[in-house]
This record gives structure tokens, C-alpha cells and sequence, in this order.
């Protein structure tokens, strides 16, 4: 049995209603996962040391990982060894002059994986350039307190 529509066939449009609702949610989803903190995304084993340091209160951060890659600041711009001194430089004059009373320290992330060559020069560079250097390290486990 045959039955005779009236309807005509039509190239209507896709509804965009529901591929919009799925960008926007995986648009809020990688903004929540997003590591907010700098040294989130930085894989960096620091040596680890039995004793306790004092908080971390800086105002410049060179953190360099295994690969020997410098990062410099929190926004972790990449720089080569040839011209981190000229950076850090730049970066505590602008440091001095936003906030001229303040008297700002270099904080070196090594990775422990850094050879020692690598890690002096790195050093030696940042005390050129700023006399406060600290250091950043982990605790040992199971080191007991007198």
C-alpha cells in the first residue's frame, strides 16, 4: 500500500544550539583545569635538603629544568643562557621601579638532574646581577627536628 504525501522535501538548516553549548562547556572546562600557578606545568625535581627554609618571599623567579631551559618570572618566558643576564637585569630594575622600597631577591629552581657546570654558571650570573639569591629545595623525608 502507497500513500501520497503532499510534503516536499526541504534542505533545512543544522540547529547550531547544541555544537554552541558544547564549546562553551569545553571552553569553561579547560579554563577550571588550567594550572593557575606557575610551576604547576613544570616538571622539576628539587634536590632535597635536611633542613628548613626560611618562606619563600621573592620577587623574581629563574627556575631552569632538566633540558637546561631557563624560565624567567612568573610568566615563565624562555631564555638562553647568553642572555639571562641582560633579562634578569631588566627584570629587577622594573621590579625596583614599580616598587622602589622594596629590595628584590633572584629565586633559583634547579632541576637536581642539572649538571653542576650548568647550574654555576646560572648561579654565578644571578649573583652578578642581584647579591639576594635563595635557593629552592625539598625536604628530606624523616629528618627529625632537635
Amino acid at each position: 500500500m502507497k500513500f501520497q504525501t503532499k510534503l516536499k522535501s526541504s534542505f533545512s538548516l543544522i540547529d547550531m544550539t547544541p555544537l554552541v553549548d558544547v564549546v562553551f562547556l569545553m571552553l569553561i572546562f579547560f579554563i577550571v583545569t588550567s594550572d593557575i600557578l606557575p610551576l604547576k606545568s613544570l616538571n622539576i625535581e628539587n634536590p632535597s635538603l635536611a633542613e628548613d627554609s626560611a618562606p619563600l618571599t621573592t620577587q623574581l623567579l629563574v627556575v631552569m629544568d632538566a633540558q637546561n631551559v631557563i624560565y624567567l618570572g612568573s610568566n615563565k618566558a624562555i631564555v638562553d643562557m647568553t642572555t639571562v643576564k641582560e633579562r634578569i637585569e631588566s627584570e629587577i630594575n622594573r621590579i625596583k621601579k614599580r616598587h622602589p622600597q622594596a629590595n628584590p631577591s633572584v629565586v633559583l629552581s634547579v632541576d637536581r638532574r642539572v649538571d653542576y657546570g650548568s647550574f654555576l654558571k646560572l648561579f654565578s650570573i644571578a649573583r652578578q646581577c642581584c647579591p639576594k639569591i635563595r635557593l629552592i629545595y625539598q625536604m628530606e623525608e624523616g629528618y627529625a627536628y632537635d
